[in-house]
């Protein structure tokens, strides 16, 4: 038990450190912030979940020494409770179905990739849901509250006085982009976070399966599937988006967070359907790249997934081949 308590409160000095980096101000201080959960997962992942609960609090009340209580809740939000949460999820395990069993291995069912790919992008969307009533209680004070937020904080990135209007170069029509970026940060902030979720726990993943103490397999993320829940809470999310007022910006959040869950979803049908072709690291090298550079690219692989749940593109693909695909 002292192993485990000392890594955790390594681990969750460290998350700490990288999520206190953002201070700088510097452009490598970003990629440290986002990377703070990666400590709390490798915790987790190689020493249980016991020590990824460690790490959260531990971090939790380092930031809070250091910036306050308000860190202290942002800290846990953005970091603690995903880290810890993926990290218990992915190595949760319950005795295989009669019939599943492989030989030479454990007659253990792992919790399924493609169900911690959802939940990633379910704790992406409570990151923003927790921090809606900060900004307001109902969609109009919600709306104003962030607009406020939003109009400190260029005053302060393009250095213009407080008490003065805000003026940023190249930007006509102040008011006009503050209200676009009233509809549109919730849903990116939801995305943003399902990414770096999904990032640090493939790289967590990574560096404890290098070190040998993975105790799970590693899975075969090609052939991932989805809950059969997963359709139906998205189109809930999306019809709740037509009906207005805070329930309707909230219902956006959770809709762009399971849409980029199902962009991973893309990505994974396409690595599946492309084995064997002599074309596939183009393929695989060239949709990277794009979704990377332009970014809009995504589209296509959210669109890719969402076809694969209502078509089963892969098994189409298997079947005219004559065959099963395998990696």
């Amino acid at each position: 038990m002292i192993p485990i308590g000392l890594v955790g409160i390594g681990a969750g000095v460290a998350a700490a450190l990288l999520f206190a980096s953002v201070t700088s101000g510097s452009y490598l201080s970003i990629v440290l912030f986002y990377l703070a959960p990666l400590p709390i997962m490798i915790a987790g992942l190689g020493w249980g979940h016991w020590s990824a609960l460690i790490a959260a609090v531990a971090g939790s009340l380092a930031v809070a020494g250091i910036f306050g209580e308000v860190f202290l809740f942002a800290f846990l939000a953005g970091a603690g409770a995903p880290g810890w949460c993926l990290s218990y999820l992915t190595m949760l395990a319950r005795p295989a179905p009669a019939g599943e069993e492989r030989p030479g291995e454990p007659a253990v069912a792992w919790f399924p990739p493609g169900a911690l790919v959802v939940c990633a992008a379910l704790l992406g969307a409570a990151v923003v849901v927790v921090a809606a009533p900060n900004f307001g209680l109902d969609g109009e004070s919600f709306r104003a509250g962030l607009k406020t937020a939003l109009t400190s904080m260029l005053h302060v990135e393009s250095g213009t006085p407080a008490g003065d209007p805000l003026h940023m170069p190249g930007v006509s029509n102040i008011d006009r982009m503050l209200n676009f970026l009233v509809v549109v940060v919730p849903p990116a902030a939801a995305v943003l976070a399902t990414v770096t979720n999904l990032i640090n726990l493939w790289l967590a993943a990574r560096v404890v399966k290098v070190s040998s103490r993975l105790a799970r397999p590693w899975p075969q993320i090609s052939a991932m599937t989805f809950p059969a829940w997963t359709p139906a809470l998205l189109a809930v999310a999306v019809g709740v988006t037509f009906t207005g007022g805070l329930a309707a910006t909230l219902a956006g959040v959770v809709a762009a967070s399971l849409l980029i869950a199902y962009a991973a979803l893309g990505f994974a049908v396409l690595h599946r359907i492309t084995l064997g072709l002599s074309s596939r690291p183009f393929i695989l090298g060239g949709v990277y790249v794009s979704v990377l550079v332009f970014g809009w690219p995504v589209l296509a692989m959210t669109l890719l997934g969402l076809f694969e749940t209502a078509l089963g593109l892969r098994a189409r693909v298997a079947q005219k081949r004559g065959g099963s695909i395998s990696s």
